[in-house]
């Protein structure tokens, strides 16, 4: 059974590990540790039988959020876990009362793109070259928060 749960120090070496399978410029573990000890940050991890298949991160900064991280195992990916992860993202802004959701992704990551459309991000920018690997886009996708006066409050995000 998948369970999401908050990022623990017992998680760490799991994530690293994670981080390196799914990215080209992965994170160091002493990074994810930095993330765990600092106040703005907030991260899941998805748990099947006690592994750790996924991660998703954010920083909660004033009134924003920032998606820091989305990653699930490549052996797990195509069964949601992305998605139950950014929902998990999405309420914790809800629940902070975030008037928005940045993230950047790759210009060619059609699947995390998509993944984000989905759940209501549109793109609001690009920023060029932002990759150092090999100088790709970042695509900036933004989740707005509804306008409480004229929105049900089980619905707190809008499309732009």
């Amino acid at each position: 059974m998948l369970k999401i749960v908050p990022f623990n120090a017992s998680h760490l070496q799991e994530i690293a590990a994670l981080e390196r399978e799914c990215f080209s410029i992965p994170w160091s573990a002493s990074m994810f540790e930095e993330e765990l000890k600092s106040t703005l940050a907030h991260y899941f991890v998805a748990l099947q039988d006690g592994e750790v298949i996924g991660y998703a991160g954010m920083w909660k900064i004033l009134d924003e959020g920032h998606i820091t991280n989305i990653a699930v195992s490549p052996r797990c990916r195509t069964r949601g876990i992305g998605g139950k992860l950014l929902e998990t993202l999405i309420s914790l802004a809800a629940q902070f009362q975030l008037s928005v959701l940045l993230l950047e992704v790759r210009e060619s990551n059609a699947a995390a793109r998509s993944l984000y459309a989905k759940r209501g991000f549109v793109q609001t920018g690009l920023r060029k070259g932002y990759y150092h690997d090999n100088h790709e886009n970042a695509v900036l996708m933004t989740l707005t928060a509804r306008d409480s006066a004229s929105t049900p409050q089980d619905a707190p995000f809008r499309k732009e």
